[in-house]
């Protein structure tokens, strides 16, 4: 395997110093801004944003670029019109459209499809989920953007999911657009995590250009390699940032933290995983309480907010709000940014460049 250079995200600071790359961006379903911040990583210039979830759009806002227009609504409210007015673009002049509709209908480890058609409870609110890709998709077609790029879980292509995937795949195409998916890895993408999504990437029939993916990089990033560096001294039991207990202390899952190997799950409890200090960390959970979710690999103990920043490919100075469970479930649920940038520059390079140095755009 080649040498990997050191893991770093940049600061947010040198973040909002890049140079757009003069394409623009509209982000659906943007939760805390994990995409959105991917997007900017790889040089676009986020226009408009939705997200529906108060505590999510909290931190959205507090990171979010000023020129961002965010839209608290239900995306079922939401017109491309409207869209493309807060842009000041005409239908088919948006670059680039994203969303990541919520996943927990389709999730491998949800309720899947025994709950779809109903409206349940989905972080802080309720709303049916299992519908919200259609209406990603009836926005693609009253937008007609010359990109979209759509993200997902894994879950989709499985099991009875499979119907809604080619449902969805169809609907899609037949907005006027070529599309691919595939299933990626963010631990391939500069990420330290194990995350597989399935990522749609579809353009315009019009421009006679083909999806494309990023490749996949020779190295991955280990949980060691993530948190080099961070303050987290030996005996932690609190989070630094907001004072939860960290610790299983009088938990049985303490003890059977205790069986396991670094990077074993447990059988017994739910999620429960001793992280593997040389490999990149477990898919990281909307979840975390003592006996749930990736935990240190020679501490008994969860990984701080700081630790799961690096994971998911945040910035250290990446703004996050509310209580240590709205915080965490914030990271549970993003998009990676840095997993996203690689998505965007293939976009970037191989499609929207060469269609802009054409004139064809």
């Amino acid at each position: 395997m080649p040498d990997k250079p050191p893991y770093r995200v940049p600061s947010m600071e040198e973040i909002r110093a890049l140079p757009w790359n003069g394409f623009t961006a509209a982000s659906s379903f943007s939760g805390c801004g994990g995409s959105s911040l991917g997007y900017r990583l790889a040089g676009f210039r986020v226009g408009w944003a939705s997200e529906f979830i108060p505590a999510a759009q909290d931190t959205y806002r507090a990171n979010a670029a000023p020129h961002t227009v965010l839209d608290t609504r239900d995306i079922r409210e939401v017109t491309g019109a409207e869209i493309l007015a807060a842009l000041g673009l005409a239908v088919g002049e948006l670059d680039l459209w994203d969303g990541s509709p919520p996943c927990a209908s389709f999730s491998t480890t949800g309720k899947g499809a025994a709950g779809w058609g109903e409206t349940r409870k989905y972080s802080d609110a309720e709303q049916r989920t299992d519908d919200l890709f259609f209406e990603y998709a009836r926005l693609i077609e009253e937008l007609q953007p010359r990109t979209f790029v759509a993200e997902n879980v894994s879950g989709l292509i499985k099991g009875a999911a499979k119907g809604y995937f080619k449902l969805i795949l169809a609907r899609l195409k037949a907005a006027g657009y070529r599309v691919e998916a595939r299933l990626l890895d963010a631990a391939r993408l500069g990420v330290p995590q194990a995350r597989q999504r399935l990522i749609f990437v579809g353009v315009r029939d019009d421009l006679d250009a083909s999806p494309v993916f990023p490749a996949p990089l020779p190295y991955a990033y280990t949980v060691t390699d993530a948190v080099a560096g961070l303050a987290a001294p030996a005996g932690l039991t609190h989070d630094p940032d907001t004072g939860y207990r960290l610790t299983f202390a009088g938990l049985t899952s303490h003890d059977e933290w205790l069986l396991l190997r670094p990077g074993q799950c447990s059988r017994k409890y739910l999620n429960l995983v001793r992280s593997h200090p040389h490999k990149p960390a477990n898919t990281l959970i909307a979840t975390f309480a003592p006996g749930r979710g990736p935990t240190h690999w020679s501490e008994p103990r969860l990984f701080t907010l700081a630790e799961l920043r690096r994971f998911s490919g945040f910035p250290d100075d990446f703004t996050l709000t509310g209580t240590h469970a709205q915080r965490s479930e914030r990271i549970g649920r993003a998009v990676p940014p840095v997993m996203m940038a690689h998505i965007a520059g293939a976009v970037r390079d191989h499609v929207l460049t060469p269609l802009r140095e054409s004139g064809r755009i």
